[in-house]
Order: C-alpha cells, then structure tokens, then sequence
C-alpha cells in the first residue's frame, strides 16, 4: 500500500514538472531572466537617423521567447540602438545611428541577467 501511495506522489511531481517545462519553453513562465511570467513581446523600433553601425552580441542563457524578448527589449531601451535576437544562435544583431559604448551594450545585457561572451 505504501508503495501504491509513493508512486502516486512520484507520477504527480513529475507531471507537475512537466507542466512548469512546458510553460517555460512557451515563454509563459518566469526564468533565469526573470519576469512576473508576463513575458513582453518586444517592440518593434526604428532609429531617428541612418544606421552608421552594426554589432553581433554572442550571448549565453537564453533558454527560451522569454530570455530572447527580455534581451531584445533590454537593448531596445538604449538610446540610437535597435536589436534583433536569435534564440537560435544565442546571439543579437545590434544596430546602432549613433557612437555606442561597447560597455553600455554589455551592461544592458548583464543587467538583464545574461552575459555578452563575444562581440564581432
């Protein structure tokens, strides 16, 4: 009977486990970037003046839209910047109509919560 009762518990944590996974990939849940689980879908935006520049951040731990739409916006909130993000490459194309600090773009990631590992 003991066991009977164990694998009921067993079979609903896993299915409870499942659930938060699935919702977590759909971007529905909160995750390493944080979040009420509400995840924004990013804004479309277009630069005052013409594109002087182009950047391509390697970024590492997006998981998910939710990581992808958190760094987009991130970047977005800079001022002259416009950003693409690829779940699929860990990586964002920036573009930029004005001088922009390599620092400040690194930053806006970080404090996103994910990290800038490489910048061509």
């Amino acid at each position: 009977m003991a066991d009977i009762i164990i694998v009921l518990i067993v079979i609903i944590l896993l299915g409870l486990a499942l659930k938060g996974s699935i919702k977590h990939f759909k971007g529905e849940g909160p995750c390493r970037g944080g979040g009420s689980g509400n995840s924004k879908k990013p804004k479309t935006k277009f630069l005052d003046g013409p594109v002087i520049g182009r950047k391509t951040l390697k970024i590492s731990g997006m998981h998910c839209e939710h990581c992808a739409n958190t760094v987009t916006n991130a970047l977005n909130g800079l001022d002259g910047v416009t950003a693409k993000v690829s779940l699929k490459d860990n990586s964002a194309e920036v573009s930029y109509d004005r001088e922009i600090d390599l620092t400040d773009l690194k930053n806006a990631v970080k404090n996103a919560g994910y990290e800038v590992t490489s910048v061509s």
